[in-house]
């Protein structure tokens, strides 16, 4: 039952990944928290798996169609290592209720900007001074909460380096994947806490299914999709403070 329970709970990441082209850590944690009862950190730790392996599956299609710019991915990362690798090596020594807490205040942060429709202006250009302390959140995101924090890479890859919103997308996938991979190393004292079957049998679903429903996405209104998945995560975010210090 678990594993019928995992490839669901894969099937049900990826679609939202390829219809909506984020989110996979965002479902990722609640559900491994709150269907498998994992504690936050092996959530946290099993998610970023997940969505390494995910990212990377849809990074690869967008290097096929060369829709990936790997001098402006390796700089956000490269930029962002420092907070990615030190908290990440922190993370067991952090109290549950400061990665779920926290975890919630970025679902809300990220719905809110699924709810406001992108609108870039070719002439403005973000200081470095931004893109610095972007980068260093993004990379605190991964290595804390196992978010991959695509919904912050795309803004940063339009405003300061002035990438098409095209290849934007695909070079935050290249993002989100490595960001994941070095978190997970940072992780490394909390991997055998993780019941892993669970996480490879959701990862392995949420690729196969992502590639299906990224193939469909053309098909359907992408500010729908948007606004839907803003409510789901405000409707998690909700749960898991109420979960978290009420119940």
């Amino acid at each position: 039952m678990e594993i019928f329970g995992a490839l669901v709970a894969g099937s049900f990441i990826g679609a939202v990944l390829g219809f909506v082209g984020a989110g996979g850590a965002m479902l990722s944690v609640p559900i491994l928290l709150y269907f498998f009862n994992f504690d936050p950190k092996s959530a946290t730790t099993a998610a970023l798996a997940i969505v390494f392996l995910a990212a990377l599956s849809g990074a690869l299609a967008k290097a096929r169609s060369r829709q990936i710019l790997y001098r402006e991915a390796l700089i956000i990362v490269g930029l962002g290592l420092i907070s990615n690798l030190g908290l990440a090596s922190l993370a067991n020594r952090l109290p549950d209720l400061f990665i779920t807490t926290g975890f919630s205040i970025i679902l809300v942060i990220a719905a809110l900007s699924m709810l406001v429709d992108p609108k870039f202006k070719p002439e403005t250009k973000m200081p470095l001074s931004l893109l610095i302390l972007i980068a260093l959140l993004i990379g605190a995101m991964t290595g804390v909460f196992g978010i991959g924090g695509g919904f912050l890479a795309i803004p940063v890859l339009v405003l300061f380096f002035g990438t098409p919103q095209a290849k934007a997308a695909g070079t935050s996938l290249l993002i989100i994947s490595l960001n994941s991979l070095i978190s997970f190393l940072g992780h490394h004292q909390l991997w055998e806490t993780v019941r892993w079957h669970i996480p490879i049998f959701i990862g392995i679903s949420a690729i196969i299914v992502a590639q299906i429903a990224s193939r469909l996405s053309s098909q359907t209104s992408p500010k729908i999709l948007r606004r839907a998945f803003a409510i789901l995560l405000l409707l998690i975010s909700t749960f898991t403070l109420l979960e978290s210090w009420i119940f």
